[in-house]
């Protein structure tokens, strides 16, 4: 599987890695089954900027890339500019990924979302007219990637 250098970069040194204590925004996506599950950790302050975000992934490489790319593409933004994140956006951003691996970015983009969604249920504020529909962690989704046999 041929992956990108900014794929490969972003894998071996990944940016925004870890839990930041003073989050008022969680989120995690993500299937024990498929193992894949991303979980990021944003501070929001009262002007809806994302000021620090992070992230914890368990998966495979693409995985991390593209958790620690859409950390990179969020941080600074208003919560209206992460909401329009998608995951074509986080694959373009590492010069494309394999077809196998799209599943990763759509995570990336749903991790960022379900962060969002915690941000407004915590302020009392209903998130699904705001971020969408947001699957519970651990759901299992048919749409996902496991009838797509991994490339050697």
């Amino acid at each position: 599987m041929q992956y990108s250098s900014k794929v490969m970069e972003h894998l071996m040194n990944p940016r925004n890695v870890g839990e930041l204590e003073n989050a008022n925004a969680v989120g995690m996506v993500g299937n024990a089954k498929c193992g894949d599950i991303m979980q990021m950790f944003m501070v929001i302050d009262d002007n809806e900027v994302i000021q620090e975000v992070t992230f914890k992934t368990f998966g495979c490489g693409a995985a991390i890339a593209t958790s620690s790319m859409a950390t990179e593409l969020v941080k600074g933004q208003t919560i209206k500019e992460a909401l329009a994140l998608t995951n074509t956006a986080v694959m373009e951003a590492l010069d494309g990924l394999p077809p196998v691996k799209v599943h990763c970015s759509v995570l990336a983009e749903e991790a960022i979302r379900a962060a969002l969604a915690d941000y407004y249920t915590r302020k009392g504020i209903d998130p699904t007219p705001i971020v969408g529909e947001i699957k519970p962690f651990g759901e299992d989704d048919d749409d996902h990637h496991h009838d797509i046999p991994e490339e050697e």
